[in-house]
Order: C-alpha cells, then sequence, then structure tokens
C-alpha cells in the first residue's frame, strides 16, 4: 500500500520551503505512549500542553514533546525528572538553554515570557546554556501519520547507535510526507527524506556551525517564502556558515503573484530572490489517509545581486 511519503517522493516534489515556522521552541521529555495530538494526548497534563502551546503560538514559538529512542512503556511517575530544552533559532542569536524538571514542577513552564526569548534572555539560575551535541530530533509519533513511525523510528535508533549527536523522538515538527524528518538545533534547519549516513553528515556540519543543503526544507526562523529564498542563495553561492545570511520578510510583487525576498550576507552582500507561490501541480496526499490536493510549492524564479545603494 503506498504511503504518503513514497507519493511524495515518486512525485520529486521540491523540500525547501517546507519546514514548520518557529522562532523559538519548547521541548520537553514526556516517556510513554503519545497521542495524535500529543500535547493533549500523553502523560503531560492536558491543560499544561494546551496553554503552552497557545503562549508560544502567540508569539512565533512552538512547543512539542520529546523521549528518548526506544521502547515506550505506558507508565508515569510524578517525580521523574524531565528534561526540557528552550531554543531561538534566529541567525546570529541561535542558542538552546536546558533544564531538569520534575513532572510536578512542569508547571512552572507556564512563567516562560515567550516575547521576551530572542536575543539574549534573561532566564531563572536552574537553565543552563546546552553545549552538548548537536540535538537531533527525529519525528516518529505514528499516531498522527505512520511515516513518521515507520521511517522515523529506525532513523531515531541508528543515529543514538553510531553516536555523535543527542537525540531525541519528537511529536510533531510537519510535514509526514517527506518522512524520515528531522529538527536539528541549536540552528532550526530541518531536513527530510535522508537516511542515516546523510544525517550524519548534516549533524558534523552543524557541529562546525555549517550547513547541508541537501534534503533540506529551510530554517524554521523563516516564513516559507524565507526559507526557500535563504536556501536558494546558499546553494546559488555555496555559502555554508550557519549564521552567514538573514532574510527580510516576502514582498508581493503587485499584479504579477510572485513575491521577493531580500536576503542579506554578514559581509554586505544582498539578494533579491524572486519566488513564485503555485499549487498546480499533481495531487499527494498530506498525510496518510488524506485525501489527496495539490501542495503549495515555492519555485524560485530568479536571484539576482543588488549594488550598494540598490534599493531592497
Amino acid at each position: 500500500m503506498s504511503t504518503c511519503a513514497t507519493a511524495s517522493q515518486a512525485l520529486a516534489e521540491p523540500l525547501a520551503g517546507t519546514a514548520a515556522t518557529a522562532r523559538t521552541w519548547l521541548l520537553i521529555e514526556q516517556p510513554g505512549p503519545w497521542g495524535k495530538k500529543a500535547l493533549t494526548q500523553s502523560h503531560l497534563d492536558p491543560e499544561l500542553g494546551q496553554a503552552l502551546d497557545a503562549a508560544a503560538g502567540a508569539h512565533g514559538g512552538r512547543v512539542a514533546l520529546i523521549r528518548r529512542p526506544g521502547r515506550h512503556a505506558d507508565s508515569s511517575s510524578p517525580s521523574a525528572p524531565h528534561r526540557v530544552f528552550l531554543a531561538s533559532t534566529v541567525p546570529g542569536a541561535s542558542w538552546v538553554r536546558t533544564t531538569v524538571l520534575p513532572g510536578h514542577g512542569l508547571a512552572a513552564l507556564r512563567e516562560l515570557d515567550f516575547a521576551a526569548l530572542e536575543g539574549a534572555p534573561v532566564l531563572g539560575p536552574d537553565w543552563e546554556p546546552y553545549e552538548g551535541d548537536p540535538l537531533a530530533l527525529v519525528c516518529t509519533n505514528g499516531k498522527r501519520d505512520r511515516c513518521c513511525a515507520l521511517l522515523g523510528r529506525p532513523l531515531a535508533a541508528e543515529l543514538e547507535a553510531s553516536g555523535g549527536a543527542d537525540v531525541w523522538e519528537i511529536t510533531h515538527i510537519g510535514g509526514h510526507r517527506f518522512s524520515p524528518t528531522l529538527l536539528v538545533l541549536p540552528y532550526g534547519y530541518a531536513y527530510g527524506r535522508l537516511g542515516a549516513p546523510a544525517v550524519k553528515g548534516v549533524l558534523d556540519a552543524v557541529r562546525d556551525g555549517h550547513v547541508v543543503t541537501d534534503g533540506c526544507r529551510g530554517r524554521s526562523a523563516w516564513d516559507r517564502p524565507g526559507q526557500a529564498a535563504d536556501l536558494a542563495v546558499r546553494e546559488h553561492t555555496g555559502e555554508t556558515r550557519a549564521h552567514a545570511l538573514t532574510v527580510r520578510a516576502a514582498q508581493e510583487e503587485p499584479g504579477s503573484g510572485r513575491r521577493s525576498v531580500t536576503v542579506l550576507h554578514v559581509a554586505g552582500r544582498r539578494w533579491r530572490v524572486t519566488l513564485a507561490e503555485t499549487a498546480d501541480g499533481p495531487p499527494v496526499p498530506a498525510s496518510c489517509g488524506a485525501v489527496p490536493a495539490s501542495p503549495v510549492r515555492m519555485d524560485v524564479v530568479r536571484i539576482e545581486e543588488l549594488g550598494a545603494g540598490h534599493p531592497a
């Protein structure tokens, strides 16, 4: 039986510009089973999950549950420790902080001020800078889509066994049909359709402060046009440094149905990337069991380097 992932791959659906948009991520360790809507269908207090989701979403953030790869017994202890990560994915201000809270202490996360998290946030003394291996977060929630379980869980297990990364399963990062999908922190680039050897290359690059564009869906700090423009300039110029590029909000081009995005380099170079947003490709199910529909895609029309003083 065909799955959403095999259908998408067979149609060569582009990956660029398909990552979930989130400038900040709150990741809460929650072992045990996850339901389709894991924030309210797991051992996490559903009222807390709903409150955190609303608070983060109001300020461009996302909340997800994580757990270590492996078997997930249906057991829970109120005093069991829960690892929590808080991350910003904005270029030049990408960071990860971490803490450990008991299950009955997770309510303290309600005090997070998501509006003030970008830049250099002031957090309590229990939050420490995370300085370990890159965080590899593989989507594995089979209750949401079976492709994530069938393709994601083996990937997470292989990555953990090989070492060189801090590997977690994650509830949802969008784009089931690109499974296996993963988010890599601290830079917040999402990937799809990669096997373990390719992912190891991605993680090696992140460890050195660089970005691999093969299999990349985009940086979560940007909206979909910004993600596509960022990757287009990287492929056009060969720039791989994670913090080398920033993106300005997309501008509509009147009467053309196109958008232009200005991409800026830390050395002062600038490019205008013109994108056409289309939905005229072959229909594909967004997830297993969904009715096939033509997905929205971001096609790069042209890339222009802007000279000094040229209006952006």
